[in-house]
């Protein structure tokens, strides 16, 4: 068998009736009781039925990526599927891996995520915060153009822009206020970038204006109890593999206003020996990058019968 990973997708992979190819599995069923008990809400009837609107909002969208992809995990073990060697997640699917690891159960995570979602949302009115995806530009570069670009409004501006998704070679995701990162488009376009694309968002995600969020998580996660993990999970902020819990909550508060290096987590887990990653949950995003990150590795989706079919095969 293949040296393989699984790695759990974060916000924007989300959509109306993404469980509903497994909505009978007694894996998926349980998964979301469990889920709605601890929100005290029915998130499978937001899952099945959304509207799209409600299912985007940020205080929804984390909790209904983290449910879907543990469902989709407890779906490949309930039928014979393997365990990876190693585990990670990109931005909120850092929680999935953990609940798969076993650091957190889906009861403590779920209500967790909703909480950093709206400590999030309440750090930064909506619309004075974005995002955009910088494509065709070397990191590197797009890390100097938002330099020069913050520069531009003076030492003493509020004004701030900064990389925060380091997703593949030629695509890094750009955040901050508003009118820094409209200013660093331009700049970086200029300077050569194919595309800057602005972010349908609701908040600078990893960005230094998230602090405020992320103190707030940190006294929630002080009082959040943690797990011995089971499989190991390379974490976005150090690209490490932490055992004590404090330094676990410390990476996740850190997480929530620092940078997702995804590249370097991929390169970590191919210097582990895994020569295939499994992207487990909704979409196939991440599966996408990987070939983008090193040809050397393979990427495939995990979401519904036909693709977990899929994945066994190449697994063999």
């Amino acid at each position: 068998m293949k040296n393989f990973a699984f790695v759990f997708p974060g916000q924007g992979s989300q959509a109306v009736g993404m469980l509903d190819a497994w909505s009978d599995h007694p894996e998926v069923v349980g998964t979301l009781a469990e889920a709605s008990d601890a929100l005290g809400e029915n998130i499978g009837h937001l899952i099945h039925d959304g509207p799209k609107e409600l299912l985007s909002l940020t205080t929804n969208t984390q909790p209904v990526m983290l449910v879907a992809s543990v469902a989709a995990w407890r779906v490949w073990r309930a039928e014979g599927g393997a365990l990876p060697s190693v585990l990670a997640g990109h931005s909120l699917g850092e929680y999935a891996a953990l609940v798969v690891s076993g650091v957190l159960t889906l009861a403590q995570a779920a209500p967790l995520v909703r909480f950093r979602a709206a400590a999030m949302q309440d750090a930064v009115p909506v619309g004075t915060g974005a995002m955009a995806a910088i494509l065709g530009m070397d990191t590197q570069r797009v890390i100097a153009g938002c330099a020069e670009a913050q520069a531009s409004f003076g030492v003493d501006s509020a004004e701030v822009v900064e990389a925060v998704n380091f997703n593949d070679p030629a695509q890094t995701v750009i955040a901050g206020s508003k009118a820094a990162v409209d200013k660093a488009c331009e700049l970086l376009k200029a300077n050569g970038a194919k595309r800057a694309l602005p972010l349908t968002v609701s908040a600078p995600f990893h960005s230094s204006l998230m602090k405020p969020a992320a103190e707030r998580l940190k006294e929630k996660l002080a009082s959040t109890v943690f797990s011995k993990a089971q499989i190991p999970v390379v974490n976005n902020i150090d690209v490490a593999v932490e055992t004590d819990a404090d330094r676990i909550r410390d990476a996740l508060y850190r997480q929530a206003f620092g940078p997702v290096r995804w590249v370097e987590c991929v390169q970590s887990m191919k210097a582990r020996g895994v020569d295939t990653i499994v992207e487990c949950g909704p979409g196939k995003v991440l599966a996408g990058m990987v070939k983008r990150i090193d040809p050397e590795l393979t990427g495939i989706a995990l979401y519904d019968p036909a693709t977990l079919a899929d994945v066994k095969t190449l697994l063999a």
